[in-house]
């Protein structure tokens, strides 16, 4: 029995070893989805429902409140216009 045994004994062991350690950490890390799965799928539910509250918030208030802002630009716009052309005309 030469060093060179020992060798194919300790690189055998080692590669057993690894294996069984690998194993493990396989079926660790299936478990721990197993027990986490849940946690995933009330987080998809949750992002779900606030994407949904998001889009209605858009649709009923952030839409109607761009419109009445944008309307109301639009008249302080005429009356900015309308403003300037009685000075125009008064100061002549």
């Amino acid at each position: 029995m030469g060093i060179e045994w020992f060798r194919d004994l300790v690189i055998c062991i080692f590669g057993l070893g690894g294996t069984v350690a690998l194993i493990i950490l396989v079926v660790l890390a299936i478990m721990l989805y197993c027990r986490m799965r849940p946690l995933f799928d009330s987080i998809k539910r949750t992002a779900r429902t606030v994407e949904n509250i998001t889009t209605a918030v858009e649709t009923e208030v952030a839409g109607p409140l761009a419109q009445i802002a944008s309307f109301v630009q639009g008249i302080r716009q005429a009356v900015g216009l309308f403003s300037r052309f009685g000075r125009n005309k008064e100061e002549d």
